[in-house]
């Protein structure tokens, strides 16, 4: 959109520059500012969410395989040499 007047042209073209100064800026600031969150929690040691919910996963997987385990396991003789329980003596 050009006007008649040179003056609103050039503020029109100052007004543009600024704007897509001030994009590249907050781009930039946004930018630095995951750099320093990464940094943090690579020293607080830290993990990303979509590793904590595999991890929870596998966990979980574990654990159901665990009572599996349990539940299909044949029940412990008892050792030789000790006392039934229940018996008197």
């Amino acid at each position: 959109m050009h006007s008649q007047n040179p003056f609103l042209d050039e503020f029109a073209k100052l007004t543009q520059a600024a704007m897509g100064i001030a994009q590249t800026a907050g781009e930039e600031a946004k930018t630095a500012m995951r750099a320093q969150a990464d940094r943090l929690a690579a020293e607080f040691d830290l993990i990303r969410r979509d590793d904590f919910e595999a991890l929870k996963a596998e966990v979980a997987a574990l654990r159901e395989e665990v009572a599996t385990l349990k539940a299909t396991k044949p029940p412990a003789a008892p050792k030789a040499g000790k006392k039934a329980a229940g018996t008197g003596e």
